[in-house]
Formats: structure tokens, sequence, C-alpha cells
């Protein structure tokens, strides 16, 4: 029988090329905690700001819950404050989040024309350096998942809340911003993967079927994002894609872009996700906040067990959202033994 490590068994799962002894134990939305902060003794939102405390506390949802991959990084808004968006830090239980925004007509990305990606004054580039770190220390073993914001909810963060109207009303300038966000998006997953990333995670919360309809879907999202892997799957990374909501609808669109898994949050009827898409993994969808943080171990154990269930070997048992800040760690170990107690 195969002998798999944690990095040899995720990659055949999400590649598909193989049946697997067990399921991967892994998380691929945000993994921070403040037990885990504790622990480590690295704090939000300090380590969001330097490549080692990053690092540092990333391997600890490895070492003390013990997810079979180390995930970089725990936000996304990185990328906006990339092109100059205000952000407001967080604190130690809570995420950075975007204040203020920079583009309101093409004539304001020319000020962009020629970035660098490996910039050392920007965010980014610690990331990138904590996705090394990690990869020199576990990555022979784990699996490294590189992170970033999809484009579409770039696009979202970089002009404002106007961009729903905007690609109802101005076709041309959206389509050209999503060029814009789409391109920055290779580039950044790419140096992801020059630094040790083997899997990317693209978490677009608001490329929602839900919010925009199946029309706009497929003309704002699905080819942007089949760009993205297409590029990924010619360096052999898979991709993993994140939307929140109900995306039930729109799973079958979705799938369209070539993505390997879709993570499906606590709104979605994971079996009911399962039939919707032919070859596309499902991930989810334990609820981050009544299962995950707000109730008990046993309650946790049930739950993964009744989401196993209903994905029928199609996907991997995963939190249905970033995992909530104050979620105890006890909590998290049951999901991480349901899932490696299950056999394919």
């Amino acid at each position: 029988m195969t002998e798999y490590t944690p990095k040899t068994r995720l990659a055949a799962v999400l590649n598909q090329t193989e049946k697997v002894d067990r399921m991967p134990a892994v998380c691929v939305t945000q993994t921070g905690t403040v037990d885990l902060m504790e622990a480590s003794g690295i704090f939000w939102p300090e380590a969001n700001y330097d490549a080692k405390m990053l690092a540092g506390l990333a391997a600890a949802a490895h070492t003390e819950i013990g997810f079979e991959a180390i995930r970089v990084p725990f936000d996304i808004t990185a990328e906006a404050e990339f092109f100059g968006c205000g952000i407001k830090e967080g604190t130690k239980v809570q995420q950075p989040s975007v204040i203020n925004h920079v583009v309101n007509s093409l004539d304001d990305l020319k000020q962009f024309e020629g970035y660098d990606i490996n910039d050392s004054s920007k965010r980014t580039s610690i990331i990138l350096e904590s996705i090394k770190i990690v990869a020199e220390k576990y990555g022979a073993e784990l699996p490294i998942i590189g992170s970033m914001i999809g484009p579409f909810s770039l696009a979202q963060h970089i002009t404002g809340d106007s961009w729903f109207m905007d690609i109802m009303t101005k076709e041309e300038y959206g389509l050209a911003i999503m060029e814009f966000t789409t391109e920055f998006g290779i580039a950044y997953a790419n140096a992801q993967v020059d630094n040790g990333a083997d899997t990317l995670s693209i978490i677009d919360p608001t490329a929602s079927y839900s919010l925009i309809g199946g029309e706009f879907y497929k003309k704002f999202v699905v080819p942007f994002h089949a760009k993205l892997v297409e590029a990924m799957h010619a360096r052999n990374v898979p991709v993993v894609l994140h939307v929140c909501g109900d995306t039930t609808e729109g799973l079958a669109i979705m799938e369209l872009a070539g993505i390997d898994a879709i993570s499906v949050d606590q709104n979605v009827n994971a079996a009911t996700a399962v039939s919707k898409v032919e070859k596309t993994l499902i991930v989810g969808n334990l609820d981050p906040v009544n299962c995950l943080w707000n109730t008990d171990v046993e309650t946790v154990t049930a739950e993964s067990k009744r989401v196993l269930k209903e994905l029928d070997g199609k996907g991997l048992l995963a939190p249905g959202c970033g995992i909530v800040s104050q979620t105890p760690t006890a909590h998290l170990r049951a999901m991480v033994e349901v899932a490696k107690s299950y056999k394919y």
C-alpha cells in the first residue's frame, strides 16, 4: 500500500489522481485563533506585519491543532493595501478590514503601472517571506497553502460599494477592472508558489451567484477565475475556491472555471452541493460560529460525521468559513480527528 505524507495525500485528493488511504485534515480558510496565539506567544495584529511571527502563528495550527497543512495568511486585505487602500489593522480577535478605496475610473489604474509584486515595502512581501519560512521548515512533508483574495472581491475593495452597480451599468469599466485584478492575482499567486506554496486557496467572498446572478457571474467571474486556475495548473498547483453565502445554485457555473475544489459555507447542504458539480470536490462545511465556536467537542464530532455522510467521499471536511478567532482548540482537534478517521 502506498505510504502517503500529508503533502502527497492532499495533492492526490485535490488532483484526483488516485484513491488515498484516508481523508486529509486541512483548513483552506483562515486558521488563527486566540488559543493558538497564547500557545505560541504570537498575537494579532502584530503577526500580520512580521514574516517570522506570521509563519510561527500559522505553523501553530499544525503543531497545536493537528491540521495537516500550513496556510498563510490570516486575512484578505494585504492585496488592497498594496494599491493604497486604507486598512483598519484589526485587534487580537479581529482581522484587518478595508476602510477606503482608490479607484473611481480607469484613469486611476495608471498610477499602478509597472508595480513590483515583490516590492519589499508592501505587506504582501511579508506574506511571501512567511510562506518561504514555513515551506523551508515544513514543506517536505506538509502542504503549504498560499491564500489570496479573489479578483472580484479585490475589485470591490479597490473601487468601493459602487462596484456591484458598476458591473451592471458600465460593462467595459467592469471588465477592465477585472483584467487588472486578475493580472495582479496571477502575479501574486506565482510569487507565492515561487516561495514554496504548493496549493492555492482563493477567497472571493463577494463573487457570489446569489449576489450578482448567473449572467453576470459568467461574464465577470468565471473567465477570470479560469485564468488564475490555468496559471496555477501550469505549475501543477491545485486551486480551492471559497465564496461566502448560499452558493448552491451557482456551483455548476463556478465549476466552469476548472477549480479543483469549492469550499462552501454552512448555508449550503453538502449533499446537494456534491450533486450540483460533475467533478469538482466540495470542501466544508461545519458552521464556524454555531458549531465550531459555540458548542462542545461532542457536538463538533457529531456534526463532522454528519457532514462527512453528506459529502459521501467527494470532498474534504473543513470549516464552512474562516475559523472564528475565539474557537477553542479542543473543538478544532475534534474535527481533525473525525477527518483523519475517514476512509475513502
